[in-house]
């Protein structure tokens, strides 16, 4: 069924606020989503009604606490097609996800000279991690490299994933929208041996995800880009990995045993939950499930794509001056446009814009190598989610018009 964004923004209570005497028109989505009615009940509820430690209490508000925590890692798990709810393990994020890898799985496969493959578009959380392994223990980096109209380049594939061990690559850019060819560049990676390690932030809240139709071995996700709360995240992965892994943070919750002269990890997924866990944070996060779930994936999927392709037509047409990042073709990115407009810095830009109470991201997103690979410091982006509609579009376009003003 179609989305009606006029009655989803009903259910999102930020909407009605107003800045600077207009109404709040949020294109941020990218960087966080905004939540709606029925995360925000239920984590309070919980906190009202359920609140206690997890997985220690016997008594009866703490086993109500576990079994909805434990009720948060099922939804997860049904959402993204994971076989079994050990294999999803929380994080606070998706940085966090891809540094658990880095630090467990990583640590105890990866050598000098041993090599790893990320691409020119990926997010920090994607590169510090190894950038760091690279510095400690001398391992290889390769990179694909993006196209001038914001594809991976695939062209060298083959020669680039010979002898790697593992393939880390975004599903969707934070900065161009691009929607990469991940099963694609799974096949190819596993048949030369390597691990694949998806980066789903911007995939997971947008579009249907089915982990192992992906061909992932490691998949990321994150709660609050996804209607859901800040500080609770995922990593999925297989089973088999994660046995082998040892864990990444040690304390309370992830052990079994612990005796003077050593410790015995306790079963995954909890052996990477050392620690009190984000527990309202993964009510929330379930509420924040079912409720894409209800919308329904793919007519999330098509809202945002027709949202995406008005928007560029639109721009395009009103500002022959303004350059967009990516592929301009709506059906190949999600709903992420970043642009550049004249010589007018993005960050005067969204402050421009604030002022008609449009909401747009101004920086380097987090994607250095990418923005030296766009030749620009900065970016503008706006980017959608359920609740935006084409008036949202329209206001970002007439607030530009202020902006041409103001700096012509």
């Amino acid at each position: 069924m179609a989305i009606d964004p006029v009655l989803i923004k009903k259910d999102f209570p930020i909407l009605d606020r107003l800045v600077h005497g207009k109404r709040l028109v949020y294109l941020d989505s990218a960087s966080s989503s905004q939540k709606p009615t029925a995360v925000i009940e239920a984590m309070s509820q919980y906190y009202e009604t359920t609140h206690a430690n997890v997985h220690r209490g016997v008594y009866t508000i703490a086993e109500e606490a576990t079994r909805l925590f434990e009720a948060g890692r099922a939804s997860v798990a049904r959402f993204i097609g994971a076989s079994s709810t050990s294999e999803v393990v929380f994080t606070k994020n998706v940085t966090e996800a891809i540094n658990l890898v880095a630090y467990s799985w990583g640590r105890s496969n990866l050598n000098a000279g041993d090599v790893v493959v990320l691409t020119e578009m990926e997010h920090h959380s994607n590169l510090v991690p190894w950038l760091a392994l690279k510095a400690e223990r001398g391992i290889e980096l390769r990179y694909l490299p993006v196209t001038d109209d914001g594809l991976l380049d695939l062209s060298n594939l083959d020669e680039i994933l010979d002898g790697a061990k593992l393939v880390g690559v975004t599903a969707v850019s934070n900065v161009l929208g691009t929607i990469n060819p991940i099963r694609l560049i799974a096949d190819a990676a596993h048949a030369a041996g390597a691990m694949v390690l998806v980066d789903g932030a911007q995939l997971a809240p947008h579009l249907p995800t089915d982990v192992k139709a992906l061909g992932a071995d490691f998949f990321g996700l994150t709660g609050h880009k996804m209607l859901g709360p800040t500080g609770i995240g995922a990593l999925w992965a297989r089973a088999e990995l994660l046995d082998a892994m040892p864990p990444f943070l040690g304390g309370g919750e992830m052990i079994r045993d612990v005796r003077l002269d050593g410790f015995t990890p306790n079963d995954i997924p909890w052996k990477f939950e050392a620690g009190t866990p984000p527990i309202a944070e993964a009510v929330g996060l379930s509420a924040a499930v079912d409720y894409l779930t209800a919308i329904g994936l793919p007519a999330v999927r098509d809202h945002e794509r027709e949202l995406t392709a008005y928007a560029l037509t639109t721009l395009r047409d009103r500002y022959p001056d303004l350059v967009i990042h990516g592929p301009l073709d709506a059906s190949l990115r999600g709903g992420v446009i970043s642009f550049n407009y004249k010589d007018v810095h993005p960050h005067d830009l969204s402050q421009v814009l604030d002022e008609s109470g449009v909401c747009v991201r101004a920086g380097h997103h987090c994607a250095k190598p990418l923005m030296r690979r766009l030749g620009v410091g900065a970016t503008a982006r706006a980017s959608f989610s359920v609740y935006n509609d084409g008036a949202d579009v329209d206001a970002l376009v007439d607030a530009l018009a202020t902006a041409d003003r103001l700096f012509a």
